[in-house]
C-alpha cells in the first residue's frame, strides 16, 4: 500500500523513545501538559517566528522582527512566551539577543503541520465533516 502523504525526512532524525505505540495511556496529568504546550504553540505569531528559525538557525531578534514586520518588544515577548517551554534559547552578543530552536521536535511538527494543511482546498472554505 502506497502513501499520498509526502516522506518527511525531519523524522527520521528524531530520536523519541520509546515509540508513541509503545508508551502507556496517558493520564490527565500528562494529557494537561500537552495541552498546555500545544495552546502555546497555537499562535500565528509564534508559528511565523518558529518557522523562520527553523529555516535560519540562530537569528537576532532585530532581523525576525523586520521579517515578520513587528515590534522588536512584541517579538520579544512572542519568544520569551517559547523560550519559557523550553523550545527556544537565547545567546546575547553585546545588545544584541539571538534566539534559537533547541528541541529537535519542533521542526518535526512544524513539517506535520505543513503535511496535514488542506492544500487542495481553495483559500478560506470551511471543512466539512462529511
Amino acid at each position: 500500500m502506497t502513501s499520498d502523504r509526502p516522506t518527511l525526512p525531519v523524522l527520521d532524525q528524531l530520536t523519541c523513545a520509546p515509540p508513541l505505540t509503545d508508551r502507556p495511556q496517558l493520564d490527565a496529568e500528562q494529557a494537561a501538559g500537552i495541552a498546555a504546550l500545544f495552546k502555546v504553540l497555537a499562535n500565528d505569531t509564534r508559528l511565523r517566528l518558529l518557522h523562520a528559525l527553523a529555516r535560519r538557525g540562530e537569528v537576532r531578534v532585530g532581523d525576525l522582527a523586520t521579517e515578520l514586520g513587528m515590534s522588536q518588544q512584541a517579538v520579544s515577548n512572542q519568544l520569551q512566551r517559547l523560550a519559557d517551554q523550553r523550545i527556544l534559547a537565547t545567546r546575547r552578543a553585546g545588545n544584541s539577543i539571538y534566539y534559537r530552536i533547541v528541541d529537535p521536535c519542533v521542526p518535526a511538527l512544524l513539517e506535520l503541520g505543513w503535511c496535514l494543511l488542506p492544500t487542495q482546498l481553495p483559500a478560506r472554505s470551511p471543512v466539512s465533516d462529511g
